[in-house]
């Protein structure tokens, strides 16, 4: 087959660009990826969600799969560790003291705090450990998130009416750290400079891939940075204002299978431009 882009990474978010409809991996990801091992291209799924979800949810792909898990704080290659960046400690047991300052003022919040080694929740009413395994496939439930012994890489906070109500009462947390409203119920609070958008051009620099060489897709607000760092910049049709705003193309919609339908378009070398 021959192709004229050279593309040597394609880093894809997951809700809303890569899962359909149901949230699901379309079937015909599988052998597209061993079609990209062909050529020599790495796929890299970008996400909010936990390195452990993200393993579970491509168990069928090759070992060398990239993942960059937590909004960027946690990059891993196989067994090899790219990056990782966690919450000083001082600072996460701050910050679920807030969450549960703002649940006393009337806010219907759950906290996850992600660890290296599982997530961890003291809210344990199903509705919220239904929500939270949904990302999360080691899940522990504690008696007191303060007392977790891990290294946190995120706090993830979900709010079950919208996280954009919630999230001005964590904004004064960006004087040094990141918050992003990473879907309609999600906020996560990481360190200052921890993004998707980071986290690949880190691992653009691991793997001796350029941007020119990188694609990648998103539709929500926590993937800006991602599709800043990608030369193939894609937003789906369904993506959030500011998202197509951003991004260089467009792809069809996640229930349309934008993604794979747009790396084939790619592998098969046609113009990008006006899509």
């Amino acid at each position: 087959m021959t192709r004229r882009h050279d593309i040597k990474l394609i880093a894809v978010d997951m809700d809303g660009t890569l899962l359909d409809g149901d949230g699901h991996i379309p079937d015909e990801l599988w052998p597209l990826l061993d079609e990209l091992d062909e050529h020599g291209i790495l796929f890299a799924p970008a996400s909010g969600r936990q390195l452990a979800t993200l393993r579970r949810s491509f168990d069928h792909a090759r070992d060398d799969v990239v993942y960059i898990a937590e909004n960027g704080a946690y990059v891993v290659r196989g067994d090899d560790e790219i990056s990782s960046d966690g919450l000083d400690p001082d600072f996460a047991a701050s910050g679920i003291r807030r969450v549960r300052a703002l649940t006393g003022r009337g806010f219907d919040l759950g906290l996850v705090v992600c660890g290296k080694r599982s997530a961890y929740i003291e809210r344990t009413e199903a509705a919220f450990r239904a929500e939270s395994e949904r990302y999360y496939a080691n899940l522990e439930i504690v008696d007191d998130l303060l007392e977790v012994d891990d290294q946190v890489l995120k706090l993830a906070v979900f709010d079950f009416v919208d996280a954009e109500q919630s999230e001005p009462e964590l904004a004064d947390l960006r004087e040094t750290h990141q918050v992003v409203v990473s879907g309609h119920h999600w906020i996560d609070v990481m360190n200052a400079g921890v993004n998707k958008g980071v986290a690949l051009e880190r691992l653009q620099r691991a793997l001796g891939v350029t941007r020119e060489q990188t694609v990648a897709f998103g539709d929500y607000l926590n993937d800006l940075e991602l599709l800043d760092a990608a030369a193939y910049s894609f937003a789906m049709a369904n993506a959030h204002p500011d998202v197509l705003e951003r991004a260089r193309h467009r792809a069809p919609s996640n229930v349309e299978q934008g993604v794979l339908t747009t790396i084939r378009r790619l592998l098969d070398g046609e113009d990008v431009s006006a899509g």
